[in-house]
């Protein structure tokens, strides 16, 4: 028997059944990953940080015919520098946008003024505030457990969503160390109204990123992440532990873009030491590859249980 849904404010305002969002993962988060979580009753999300415009339309067309459930796209502002962006999502027929990487100021108005609903990724409760001031209609929090690139002054999502929570009135999702129903459950008790995840589903068995990359996910412990770039120039990440990702953080790296030159032979050739794997600290806590909706399953089954043994 399938567990009772959660509903919450964002489960109402997206369509959704349950209140998990994907992380917009570049070249990742295409028809393949993100119809199979949109079909699982999550909130599918297709990636702009590409920058493949052109690969996006396609995979936006894709979705179309893989799914009839909701789903939305990321706008990744420091990655897509197209200044009709907003015109190619309202040309697409979405209705969910979330924005990321880049001020809140700069598409929000556009995009809500053509009936789109807007969510903003933030990593400190200033730009929470900066948000709000936007006109936003929700919050992605991203804590610095998250993997992908992240603000150098990082806050753990224990601090940070709580934090952003007293002070705002919009619903939030709360990202970073989410995998399970026992995580859930603690961001709903911060605060949030919805979970996103990205390294529990970058590893699951319908994303298309190399077995080597789900299986070092498998292994890892939880100290197997990096934070890189901390003193810029450039964004700081968090990544997989490997040589070279150890070599850059104790020596640094010049440009911190040209490391993912090769990103391709990294998350589809499984050559982990020929780039980059961003992925969050919660790794440490994936112990198996399953399907999208088994995860979602679980994660519901578990969420209700923890709650339900909770002193009262």
């Amino acid at each position: 028997m399938s567990p009772a849904p959660v509903k919450t404010r964002i489960t109402e305002m997206l369509g959704i059944e349950k209140p998990i969002i994907q992380a917009a993962m570049g070249w990742i988060a295409r028809s393949q990953l993100s119809s199979a979580v949109s079909n699982a009753g999550g909130m599918g999300i297709i990636e702009t940080s590409s920058g493949e415009l052109d690969a996006v339309r396609e995979e936006i067309k894709k979705m179309k015919t893989l799914t009839d459930k909701p789903f939305g796209v990321n706008v990744a502002q420091a990655f897509v520098r197209d200044p009709d962006i907003v015109q190619f999502v309202i040309d697409q027929g979405i209705k969910f946008v979330t924005t990321s990487a880049g001020d809140p100021m700069k598409y929000t108005c556009m995009l809500k003024e053509a009936g789109l609903t807007v969510f903003h990724v933030v990593p400190s409760l200033q730009g929470a505030l900066r948000a709000i001031e936007a006109g936003v209609d929700g919050l992605i929090v991203e804590g610095g457990e998250g993997g992908g690139f992240k603000n150098p002054k990082d806050v753990a999502s224990m601090v940070l969503i709580p934090l952003v929570c007293e002070h705002v009135d919009v619903p939030v999702v709360a990202a970073g160390g989410i995998t399970d129903g026992r995580s859930m459950a603690a961001a709903f008790a911060l605060g949030a109204e919805a979970v996103l995840m990205g390294t529990r589903i970058l590893s699951s068995a319908e994303s298309p990123v190399h077995s080597n990359w789900k299986e070092a996910i498998i292994k890892a412990e939880a100290t197997d992440t990096v934070f890189l770039n901390r003193s810029g120039p450039g964004p700081a990440l968090r990544a997989l532990r490997t040589e070279r990702t150890d070599r850059i953080q104790k020596e640094g790296v010049e440009n911190i873009f040209g490391e993912f030159a090769n990103t391709q032979d990294v998350y589809f050739g499984g050559d982990l030491e020929a780039g980059i794997a961003l992925t969050g600290q919660v790794a440490g806590r994936i112990t198996d590859v399953k399907p999208v909706a088994q995860i979602f399953e679980e994660t519901l089954a578990e969420y209700h249980d923890v709650v339900s043994r909770l002193p009262r």
